[in-house]
C-alpha cells in the first residue's frame, strides 16, 4: 500500500528554529531544479501535490526520522516546499554532487545520523528508510549503510540506469556498478538492485564529501565508490520495497499511472 504523509502547515523554513534541540536522525533531501534528463522534476506534478512534496511526507513518515530538510539552491523548490509546509535550507549553487550538498546541510546542523534521501523517489517506502537506519542502533562503529531489493526480470539487470551491488557474507557492500554483477556463468544468480538512499555518521559524511572523486566513481558515475576505494564499510540492508527513481518523463509517467491505480484500489 502506498502512503502519504505530510507534516502540518507552518513549519519554519531555518534549520536553526525547527532543530532548536539536538536531534538524533535528521533527512536530507537534495533537490535541484536543473536536472540535465529532466529539468524541474522536482515540481513535477504528481496527484495534484509537486513530486518534492511526495517525497517529503513519506520521508516524514518514517518512525525513526525526527526532522526532514530539503536541500535546494533554487527559489521555485524553495517556495513550493514553504506553501506545503516543509523545512528547506536553500544552500550554493556550486555543489557538482548531491553528497556535496548534503554536507553543506551536515555542517550546520547537530545531530548524530544524517539520512540521504533522494529527491526524485516519490515512491521511496517509509519502511525502508526505518531498515537503513536500524543497523546503526547495535553496532556504534557502523558508520554508513545503503539499502537493495532483488532484480526480478533480465532488463533491469542489464540497463545501466539499474545500479547493482553485490555484499560479503557479513552484509557489507563489496562492489557497485551499472554492468551486470555478479556475472553469471552456467547457472542464474540473483542480483541486487541498489537504491539510491544513504545513512551516515554525520562526522563521516563531512568526511566523505571533503576527499577527491576517486577512479572507480568517475568511471562508474557513482558517488559510494568513493566510499569504498578510501577503505571505508558501507553495511548494505536487504527491502523488499522496489522504488522507482524519476529520471525521466517516462518515469514520471510510470510513477503516475501506479499511484493512480493505487488511489483506486
Amino acid at each position: 500500500m502506498l502512503l502519504f504523509h505530510v507534516r502540518p502547515a507552518g513549519c519554519s523554513v531555518s534549520i536553526r528554529d525547527s532543530l532548536q534541540n539536538h536531534k538524533h536522525t535528521v533527512a536530507v533531501i537534495p533537490a535541484r531544479y536543473a536536472s540535465t534528463r529532466f529539468p524541474g522534476k522536482a515540481l513535477a506534478d504528481i496527484a495534484g501535490r509537486p513530486m518534492i512534496e511526495h517525497v517529503y511526507g513519506r520521508t516524514a513518515a518514517a518512525r525513526n526520522i525526527d526532522a526532514v530538510i530539503v536541500a535546494t539552491d533554487d527559489h521555485r523548490i524553495s517556495d513550493a516546499v514553504t506553501r506545503f509546509g516543509g523545512t528547506v535550507r536553500m544552500t550554493g549553487s556550486q555543489h557538482l554532487t548531491g553528497t556535496d550538498r548534503l554536507a553543506e546541510v551536515a555542517a550546520e546542523i547537530d545531530c548524530d545520523l544524517i539520512v540521504n534521501v533522494q529527491g526524485d523517489e516519490p515512491l521511496i517506502e517509509p519502511d525502508t528508510i526505518d531498515a537503513a537506519i536500524e543497523p546503526f542502533r547495535d553496532d556504534p562503529a557502523l558508520l554508513m549503510s545503503t539499502v537493495c531489493t532483488p532484480i526480478l526480470t533480465n532488463d533491469a539487470n542489464t540497463d545501466p540506469n539499474v545500479v547493482k551491488v553485490v555484499s560479503d557474507v557479513r552484509g557489507f557492500a563489496l562492489y557497485f556498478s551499472r554492468s551486470p554483477i555478479p556475472y553469471a556463468r552456467g547457472h542464474r544468480e540473483i542480483s541486487y538492485k541498489h537504491l539510491g538512499l544513504y545513512v551516515y555518521r554525520r562526522e563521516f559524511l563531512l568526511r566523505i564529501a571533503a576527499l577527491a572523486p576517486t577512479r572507480l566513481e568517475r568511471s562508474e558515475s557513482l558517488e559510494q565508490l568513493r566510499v569504498l576505494e578510501n577503505g571505508f564499510a558501507i553495511k548494505v540492508v536487504e527491502t523488499r520495497h522496489d522504488s522507482i527513481g524519476v529520471d525521466t518523463p517516462e518515469d514520471l509517467e510510470r510513477v503516475r499511472r501506479l499511484l493512480t491505480a493505487d488511489a483506486r484500489a
